[in-house]
């Protein structure tokens, strides 16, 4: 069974660049797809050849098996949510939703009625007659939503749709839309640089870079297994070590600190170490520790306690763990000694070639058996 919405190696160049490079995905009905990455990365460029605002150069757009790269946006039953909101200032909140359908010729009882069941979905429907300069940031971005929604679209897009609302209005409106999307199943693209919205919302992510798909995959599956040393600092943020891979199982970081693996490695050679902060435990003990080195700074943040532990005079590591419960982490002070372990599992090695570099089945578990094998 084909996916419902396919790109078959999308492509954009203006003059030499390649704003989008080959792009191909395959999205599922009633999907949330979140394009995630920095700026210039390709994911809005994406968008708009999925909407029809801009050609592609080469690839194919297939909805539900049936090419529409050649049709205009107003053909290929899209609703497009836009950063701005592009709301008309001169037309009512109910004015505005009830564009689209007033261009498709739809009846006016029916034109109505469709209004009124968008704007209740968007709780707005005490502000039909209010105009958009006397509506508050979210109020517009829901009105723009409930009007992208109005014209019954195959497939919903969102352009980085809360990039305009603060902080806190951002997290509500971020659920509201992922609500609304769960319940009516409907199938949806964003467009996003901030990776805690992506995580919130999507089912699966697309982290871009550079015009190309770095990983597509759950949440789970990008922040546990990332295929590369930048999807590994994008997604969560890692502690991320260039340095030598020595016989597969030690690391020599460019500052020269040595630090035990705890999983084996068939490899040897320049490699990079990704390690999430919060997945490293320290210890005042450092008998059988993995790194050894010196408590820089102690932060309390609410939740967590982030430490800042200088291996060598050009190695730092970043540690964060819970500051209370059953799992709650010692606070160490600047200039104390400490041992950093992880789990075999928690570990990220990728080669040269930026390749990850997979585990061997046997793990070095054991303070003991770390210690033999170094003897």
């Amino acid at each position: 069974m084909s996916a419902y919405l396919q790109l078959d190696r999308l492509t954009k160049r203006y003059a030499d660049q390649r704003a989008a490079d080959a792009v191909s995905l395959e999205i599922d009905k009633g999907e949330m797809i979140v394009l995630l990455g920095p700026s210039g990365c390709g994911k809005t460029t994406t968008l708009r050849m999925i909407a029809g605002f801009v050609e592609a150069t080469e690839g194919d757009i297939r909805l539900e098996g049936t090419s529409i790269t050649q049709l205009p946006p107003h053909r290929r039953e899209m609703g497009m949510v836009f950063q701005n909101y592009a709301l008309f200032p001169h037309l009512t909140v109910a004015g505005n939703v009830a564009f689209g359908l007033e261009m498709r010729s739809m009846a006016r009882a029916e034109r109505s009625a469709r209004v009124a069941e968008m704007l209740a979905l968007v709780k707005l429907d005490r502000f039909a007659d209010r105009l958009p300069r006397q509506l508050s940031g979210g109020q517009q971005q829901r009105v723009a939503i409930a009007r992208a929604l109005a014209i019954h679209p195959k497939v919903l897009l969102l352009d980085e749709p809360l990039s305009n609302l603060d902080a806190e209005l951002r997290q509500d409106v971020a659920r509201e839309i992922r609500l609304m999307q769960q319940a009516s199943r409907l199938t949806t693209i964003m467009v996003t640089h901030d990776q805690q919205e992506a995580m919130a919302m999507a089912d699966r992510l697309v982290v871009m870079r550079d015009g190309r798909v770095q990983q597509v995959g759950r949440q789970e599956d990008l922040y546990e297994r990332p295929a590369n040393a930048f999807v590994a600092r994008f997604i969560g943020n890692s502690n991320l070590l260039t340095g030598t891979l020595d016989a597969g199982r030690r690391f020599c970081a460019e500052g020269r600190a040595a630090i035990d693996l705890a999983g084996l490695y068939a490899a040897s050679g320049p490699a990079t170490l990704a390690i999430r902060p919060e997945r490293i435990v320290l210890s005042a003990a450092t008998d059988g520790a993995l790194a050894v080195g010196t408590v820089l700074l102690s932060s309390y943040m609410g939740a967590m306690v982030e430490h800042v532990v200088q291996l060598d005079a050009a190695t730092q590591i970043i540690a964060r763990a819970p500051s209370s419960g059953v799992a709650a982490t010692t606070r160490f002070a600047a200039g104390a000694r400490v041992g950093l372990t992880w789990p075999a599992s928690c570990e990220n090695l990728f080669d040269a070639a930026d390749a990850p570099v997979p585990q061997m089945q046997k793990q070095l578990t054991s303070p003991d058996e770390r210690i033999t094998s170094h003897a």
